[in-house]
C-alpha cells in the first residue's frame, strides 16, 4: 500500500496530459506479455513483425534492456508531461537528464530484479550511454508507436477531457476514488491499494496524472524526491481502441439522415473531436468534418474549443431525436 500527502497547493496543482513518450516506453510490457494485454493483439502482431527488423532491433534494444517485466520503470524514461506535449519535448527532456538522476532512477529499480546488461552499462556510464537511450524511444516511437498514434490519442485525449470535468464538478477525493478501484481519499491523502509501499509528500509540487493504454491492473507513480511526481493510470473504455463503430442496425434514424451522421449522433452523447470521431466510426477526417457541419449546421451538435481541439456534443435537439429512434 502507498500513500500520497497532499497539501491544498497539490490538489490544486494536480493536472490531466496525455504523455506519447509514457505510451511509447509501456508498449514494451505489451509485446513481452501479450496474453496479459491481449486486448492490444492488433498492435502487438504490427509491432513484434517491426520488431524484427534488424535495423529497428539493433536501435531500439537499449529501450529493450531497461523495459522488463516485473521491474519497475526508470523514472526518467516517463518524464511528467505538460497539456499538448509533443514526442519530441519529452525527448528532450529525457536526454537532458543529469547523470546523477539516470544512477538514481536505475538503482531505485534493483530492489525487485538485477539490472540488464545495458542496463549495468548505462549506470557505470550514463552521460556516455543516455544518447543511446534516447535515439531507442525515438525509433521505437517512429516506427510502432506513430502509425497508431492519432488513434491512441484520440481516446486518451477524450479520457483526459472527462477527468478533467469529473475533477472540476466533483472535488479531488471523489475524482481519485473514481480514477481507478485500487485509489481511495483519506482525510489529506491518496491511498493507493498496491504493492509499492510508498509513503510520500508532494510538498506542493502537485501531481501530474497520464491515462495510458498499456496499464491495466494499477496506477503507477513515479516518487523520487528529486523527481516530478506523477501517476499514470488506466485509460477508459482500452477495449475500444482497435474498434470501429457504426449505427445500430436497423437504425430508424439511419434512413433519415443517412447512416455517417447517424453513427456520429449516436457517438456525440459524450464531448469528442474530430480524430475521436473518424477513429470510433473508421471514416476519414474530412468524411467526418463535411457531416459536423451538416450536423452543426442544422442545430444538432454543438462545439467548443479546449486548447487546440474543438469537441462536438449532441444538442438538445439531436437527444430528442435519438430518443424518438430508440423507441424513447
Amino acid at each position: 500500500m502507498s500513500e500520497l500527502r497532499f497539501s491544498l497547493a497539490d490538489v490544486a496543482g494536480v493536472r490531466l496530459a496525455v504523455s506519447p513518450a509514457n505510451e511509447t516506453v509501456m508498449s514494451m510490457w505489451a509485446l513481452a506479455n501479450p496474453v496479459r494485454y491481449a486486448v492490444h493483439l492488433p498492435w502487438i502482431d504490427r509491432a513484434r513483425v517491426t520488431l524484427r527488423r534488424p535495423e529497428v532491433a539493433d536501435r531500439v534494444r537499449p529501450l529493450v534492456g531497461l523495459v522488463v517485466p516485473g521491474r519497475w520503470l526508470p523514472d526518467f524514461l516517463t518524464p511528467a508531461a505538460r497539456p499538448n506535449v509533443e514526442m519530441a519535448e519529452q525527448l528532450d527532456q529525457i536526454a537532458a537528464t543529469p547523470p546523477a538522476v539516470v544512477v538514481q532512477d536505475l538503482l531505485a529499480t534493483t530492489w525487485q530484479k538485477p539490472l540488464s546488461p545495458f542496463g549495468r552499462a548505462l549506470l557505470a556510464d550514463p552521460g556516455g550511454l543516455l544518447p543511446q537511450v534516447v535515439d531507442a524511444v525515438r525509433v521505437w516511437y517512429d516506427e510502432a508507436i506513430a502509425p497508431d498514434w492519432q488513434r491512441m490519442r484520440a481516446l486518451l485525449d477524450a479520457d483526459v477531457a472527462y477527468r478533467a470535468a469529473q475533477l472540476a464538478e466533483s472535488g479531488a477525493g471523489q475524482f481519485f476514488e473514481q480514477l481507478h478501484p485500487s485509489l481511495r481519499w483519506h482525510g489529506d491523502r491518496v491511498i493507493s491499494d498496491d504493492t509499492f509501499e510508498r509513503d510520500f509528500d508532494l510538498r506542493g509540487r502537485g501531481l501530474a496524472l497520464n491515462p495510458t493504454v498499456f496499464t491495466e491492473q494499477h496506477v503507477l507513480w513515479n516518487l523520487l524526491e528529486d523527481s516530478l511526481p506523477v501517476g499514470a493510470y488506466p485509460v477508459r473504455a482500452v477495449g475500444t481502441l482497435w474498434e470501429t463503430t457504426a449505427p445500430p442496425p436497423g437504425d430508424p434514424l439511419a434512413r433519415v439522415i443517412g447512416p455517417g451522421r447517424a453513427a456520429l449522433l449516436h457517438l456525440l452523447e459524450t464531448a469528442l473531436t474530430t480524430t475521436d470521431l473518424a477513429r470510433l466510426t473508421g471514416m476519414s477526417a474530412g468524411n467526418v468534418s463535411q457531416h459536423l457541419a451538416a450536423l452543426h449546421g442544422a442545430g444538432l451538435v454543438s462545439r467548443s474549443r479546449e486548447g487546440r481541439h474543438v469537441r462536438y456534443r449532441n444538442t438538445d435537439a439531436a437527444a430528442v431525436l435519438l430518443r424518438a429512434s430508440r423507441g424513447g
